[in-house]
């Protein structure tokens, strides 16, 4: 099976990705990637292990500096200037938030280093049904209230982007059911998503458009619908299985 890239519109795109290079010493492990995410869509980002996936991720939220090619948010290139990551919100697979501090600290201090009076949301502590929680301390807390947290400080000061990485992992399914909500109300409402996850099924249900990464290069980009033509599979999982035998034969 061939590779497919889907054109998608330019003046659609939240974020651009144009030509990343990116190698840690001699291993190569972005080769020249392109990649648009939408604005209000989420976009799925999948691929075998070491495909490039996570140094992508790095890349955009400016944690790792790539080699060549250009990053650009809302049209803005995105340089070494880091006020664009202002407009992110990311939550990482476990939230490295000091153990000493209770919830509402971590929310403080945040807003502390943020320096502005932006409106914030906190709608998320009601779903989650957080209030009390919130006055507890990072280290007694279960990791399923901490991944809410999590959830909690990704879109606290309204993002454009949001990038989401394992966002389900140590959720029940309610917790997981409303954070999948949120996503969804943000992204009618005009955020971008970009969301990497194991669970297929998951992806399946949120995702609009998907970006399939292999060895640091693009296999596929575009809408969930195109994919399911491309491979002529309705499930995702088999979907993207057909994209690696692809690539493997």
């Amino acid at each position: 099976m061939s590779s497919a890239i889907v054109s998608l519109p330019q003046d659609a795109s939240a974020l651009e990705v144009i030509g990343l290079v990116k190698r840690f010493g001699r291993t190569p492990v972005l080769q020249g990637v392109d990649a648009i995410a939408r604005r209000g869509r989420v976009t799925a980002l999948v691929g075998p292990n070491a495909a490039g996936k996570s140094t992508l991720l790095k890349c955009i939220l400016g944690l790792v500096r790539p080699d060549a090619g250009r990053i650009l948010l809302n049209g803005v290139p995105v340089s070494t200037d880091p006020a664009y990551r202002a407009a992110i919100g990311y939550m990482p697979q476990r939230a490295p938030f000091p153990d000493h501090l209770t919830g509402d600290e971590v929310l403080a201090l945040l807003r502390g280093v943020r320096g502005e009076h932006a409106p914030i949301d906190f709608e998320l502590i009601d779903r989650f049904g957080l209030g009390t929680e919130m006055r507890k301390r990072i280290h007694v807390l279960s990791g399923g209230t901490r991944q809410k947290l999590n959830a909690v400080v990704t879109y606290l000061f309204r993002p454009s982007l949001v990038i989401l990485d394992e966002p389900s992992a140590g959720l029940d399914p309610i917790a997981n059911r409303m954070l999948k909500q949120k996503v969804q109300d943000a992204a009618r409402a005009g955020v971008t998503h970009i969301i990497t996850s194991h669970v297929l099924s998951e992806l399946e249900e949120l995702a609009d458009d998907v970006l399939f990464l292999t060895d640091g290069r693009v296999r596929f980009s575009g809408s969930l619908d195109a994919l399911r033509e491309f491979t002529g599979e309705r499930r995702l999982e088999r979907a993207v299985g057909c994209l690696m035998e692809g690539v493997a034969s």
